[in-house]
């Protein structure tokens, strides 16, 4: 969830819209099985060629250097990544509002800036559809709920502003879950996205537009925020890269918590480099957002390679037994082990005693709906779909010493990752529990036989990292027999943003899973 919701301004819902069903929800082609300890990927991609996929399939850095020596025009990259919505959106429902014409406007503008020798940011002419939780001035900003359908903000949120500054084309808008509450993206506004690897699955949520937008070819880049997962479970299941950085890496603003340090804005590409890319942008202190660290968003363009032999590497498959994992994540996930060994790194097997995360978790969570949300539920009960009301009723259910009991876990949880961290480098860990699961269930019901009660119980072995305040990354680590994507979660001691996508750039260049693209097209002509 966004956290920077503002439902004071609530709207004439208009109409909901059906988005369909796709002609045919065919698995990837060639999908084959895990590949065995230490084996590399074959990085080819599995998308057809045609004659858009060259520029955008085409990483961000790369576009970007091209566009500055002029190679490339942002009207050529920005036009490819438009035809290439019209052929796929479709079919993925991952951009749920769309201003071809504005955007041309904006590439023209930013080409005539070069030709004049006028200022480049970092990101100049690369094109972005925004979440959809996240303000942009003059589109409309649904948060997913029929309450918000057509409001239109008059300002740009932070993360907006710096992206559009560094030279960002705004493109668009991705679909997210409604008011970001889980991590299956489906609202009763925009439908279902579906996730480009096998659209009968969910693509995550709760930036799961951006996600399936980037994994389809939409978009080079993506923002989104974390709560519980929400970038991490989605790159996940779409074989991309989400980075929940330290709170206050990035800070968030205008929201309704200035303090909140359990949601966090954050960064998602195509690759680990693409994702410190805009990171570097986002961010960077801002004296409106307390909690903001001090530290610039530059050194995050610096390159990535680093020789990480000797690195110390912890790895739990269940969060010290905490957790029911499906036995094909494990199948994907135990055999990258092998890839550290071959880079030099000690890996032995330990976690962190967590058993705390989820009381605390579960308390800051429902607090934060109830404050977020309360009203909303209060004006218009039958707007809200069922679990997000019972989030906020949890959340009134709260007494003063459950928060206090919260609040005193939370600081002892973070000792103890201090402790732990003071022991290893890294740990490795499951993002998501399950592979992607059916697109018209609101959540899996099991996770390894056992059952799942809540729309959040299935997501535990993301937000027992959340509570920690510290960094972690998904990566793409391979895909199960049936060629669903499987990402291996990199978490690192609090502020350790760069060690971490160092680590990840280095998998990411021994294995080459990211580098496999999904065949959406192929599939919908069969």
């Amino acid at each position: 969830m966004s956290g920077d919701i503002d439902p004071g301004s609530v709207t004439d819902p208009g109409s909901v819209t059906d988005p369909g069903r796709d002609a045919d929800p065919g698995r990837d082609a060639d999908p084959g099985s895990v590949t065995g300890p230490g084996s590399v990927a074959d990085p080819g991609p599995v998308t057809a060629p045609d004659r858009d996929t060259d520029l955008t399939y085409a990483d961000a850095t790369d576009l970007a250097a091209r566009i500055r020596r002029r190679e490339l025009s942002a009207r050529e990259v920005v036009r490819a990544h438009l035809d290439r919505i019209d052929r796929v959106n479709p079919h993925v429902n991952a951009i749920v509002t769309l201003d071809p014409e504005g955007a041309m406007a904006a590439a023209a503008a930013a080409d005539e800036r070069l030709v004049r020798g006028g200022p480049d940011g970092p990101l100049h002419g690369l094109p972005i559809a925004f979440k959809d939780t996240h303000l942009t001035r003059g589109m409309r900003t649904t948060y997913g709920s029929p309450l918000h359908a057509e409001t239109v903000p008059d300002e740009d949120e932070l993360l907006v502003q710096r992206i559009q500054a560094a030279g960002a084309i705004r493109i668009g808008k991705t679909n997210v879950p409604e008011f970001g509450a889980g991590s299956h993206t489906y609202n009763p506004v925009f439908g279902v996205t579906r996730n480009p690897y096998d659209l009968t699955r969910s693509a995550g949520g709760s930036s799961g537009g951006a996600a399936a937008a980037l994994a389809a070819g939409m978009q080079p880049l993506a923002d989104g925020s974390d709560m519980g997962g929400s970038l991490r479970n989605p790159a996940s299941f779409c074989n991309v890269v989400g980075l929940r950085p330290t709170p206050g890496r990035v800070p968030s603003y205008p929201a309704w918590n200035l303090w909140d340090t359990l949601t966090v804005p954050g960064p998602m590409a195509r690759t680990v480099a693409d994702a410190a890319l805009l990171l570097s942008v986002m961010a960077g202190p801002d004296p409106r957002c307390p909690v903001s660290l001090e530290a610039p968003g530059a050194p995050f363009r610096e390159p990535l390679e680093r020789d990480i032999a000797g690195l110390r590497v912890a790895w739990t498959p269940d969060l010290g037994g905490r957790v029911p994992v499906d036995r094909c994540v494990r199948g994907v996930l135990e055999p990258q082990l092998e890839v550290f060994r071959r880079l030099g790194c000690r890996v032995e097997e330990d976690c962190l005693d967590l058993d705390e995360a989820e009381d605390v978790f579960r308390v800051l969570r429902a607090h934060h709906f109830d404050l977020a949300l309360g009203a909303a539920l209060d004006a218009s009960p039958e707007a809200l779909k069922p679990s997000l009301a019972w989030n906020i009723e949890q959340g009134r259910r709260l007494t003063g010493p459950d928060l206090a009991r919260a609040t005193a876990g939370r600081a002892r949880l973070h000792l103890r990752a201090v402790d732990f961290f003071a022991r290893h480098d890294v740990l490795l860990a499951p993002v998501s529990q399950v592979a992607p699961f059916d697109a018209e269930a609101e959540y899996p019901d099991t996770v390894d036989g056992q059952p799942q009660h809540t729309y959040i119980d299935w997501m535990r072995s993301a937000y027992f990292v959340s509570v920690l305040g510290a960094p972690a990354l998904s990566v793409p680590a391979g895909r199960t027999p049936g060629g669903l994507p499987v990402g291996l979660q990199i978490v690192g001691p609090p502020r350790a943003d760069l060690a971490v996508l160092r680590v990840g750039a280095a998998y990411e260049a021994a294995t080459g899973y990211g580098r496999r693209h999904p065949d959406i097209l192929g599939k919908i002509s069969m």
